[in-house]
């Protein structure tokens, strides 16, 4: 080791005119050759224009003196800038001798953290990336789903042994505006697409004189398959973003945290209502356009094949068995608990934020419009024997 005069530090007097108080510079003081004190101030404002030279001594003496022992106690102050100072020139570890106050301790304590690394991540190709991004996002939602599912089923259970916990006002609330006020926009599409369709069936029918098939053809497909289908894309389209838009701005104003905090549950107050109130809507909003599809459908016949509207009305019944009614019913049941429960899954998922508001109710109608496809063609599927 070399002696303490001969390096190129500081060495003022542990007493006399030496400056002190928490207002010094920042210094080295060699108690003794293997012993060294760090006094002054070694802050931000103290170590301004030295950081270089302070750690290149504190780096010299640890190199010389591996073993010195280290005195912080003296210090008149210590900041993040000043640990860290020390730090480096320490190497990046402690010392192995250390005399320290335990406030300094904390300062320190961040320096000694483990540094995570990162992982080196697979390289792949952009389009590889981005379908590996949206199965992660599809998997995310698919387990959200399911758990609020779960939920929803367990807090069934719960307000079936405590009916004060419905919402009857909330559940009649939400079928005056999921079915009682779709009711135009659907009579209007209905009519149209029954008109459309029976209109373009009567003109391949009438080409082989088969006019009175158009009343199997049409009857079959608007109670079985078209009417639940189209009601439920719409009420999708129109009631489920409103659902979530309305859960959405509840996260937006905190409504959904002031309920958390009063011990409220979510699935309860908002989702479970509307799950049920939708279930029990879209059946009726499916019948009505499935009348009016036929209304059209019938108007259309009337004016191609010259049907009497009154012999439409006495063959329906005989050619379409009442299983293909039940079994539109049933779908249109599923597709509103189905789009009720998507609804509030992506309002309940929306952050504080008028962007994700937006997106989330982008997602909601996209998702539900698919699903309501999807659940429609393995209905289809699995009852093609039913009602045929």
């Amino acid at each position: 080791m070399t002696d303490a005069g001969a390096l190129p530090l500081p060495s003022p007097p542990l007493t006399g005119d030496a400056p002190a108080g928490p207002d010094a510079p920042p210094r080295l003081e060699a108690l003794e050759p293997r012993a060294w004190r760090v006094a002054g101030d070694w802050t931000v404002l103290g170590l301004r224009g030295r950081y270089d030279e302070l750690r290149q001594q504190v780096a010299a003496i640890q190199a010389d003196t591996p073993d010195a022992l280290w005195d912080l106690r003296s210090l008149g102050r210590l900041d993040t800038a000043g640990a860290l100072t020390l730090w480096q020139g320490w190497g990046g570890k402690p010392p192995g001798r250390l005399l320290w106050l335990p406030e300094q301790v904390t300062l320190f304590s961040q320096f000694m953290q483990p540094t995570a690394l990162p992982r080196p991540r697979p390289q792949l190709g952009p389009g590889l990336a981005l379908a590996a991004q949206r199965l992660v996002g599809f998997a995310r939602h698919g387990v959200d789903l399911i758990a609020l599912t779960g939920r929803l089923l367990l807090d069934a259970v719960q307000m079936v042994r405590h009916p004060a916990l419905i919402g009857w006002r909330e559940i009649s609330a939400n079928v005056f505006r999921t079915g009682a006020q779709a009711l135009p926009i659907t009579a209007l599409v209905g009519f149209l697409v029954g008109l459309t369709l029976s209109y373009l069936i009567s003109k391949q029918l009438k080409t082989y004189g088969a006019d009175i098939f158009v009343i199997n053809i049409l009857g079959l497909a608007v109670l079985r398959e078209l009417g639940p289908l189209l009601a439920a894309i719409i009420v999708a389209g129109r009631s489920g973003s409103a659902m979530t838009a309305q859960i959405g701005v509840m996260r937006v104003t905190q409504e959904l945290d002031a309920l958390s905090v009063m011990g409220i549950s979510h699935t309860v107050r908002l989702v479970a209502p509307k799950v049920l109130a939708l279930a029990i809507s879209l059946p009726l909003v499916a019948l009505w356009t499935s009348a009016l599809m036929l209304l059209g459908g019938m108007t259309a016949a009337r004016a191609q094949l010259g049907l009497d509207p009154a012999q439409f009305l006495h063959t329906l019944p005989t050619v379409v068995e009442p299983a293909n009614l039940w079994l539109g019913w049933s779908k249109s049941m599923i597709f509103g608990g189905l789009i009720a429960l998507l609804a509030s899954h992506f309002g309940l998922r929306v952050k504080p934020n008028t962007e994700s508001l937006g997106q989330s109710v982008t997602q909601s109608v996209v998702t539900a419009i698919t699903l309501v496809i999807v659940v429609d063609a393995i209905f289809a599927v699995l009852f093609s024997n039913v009602g045929l």
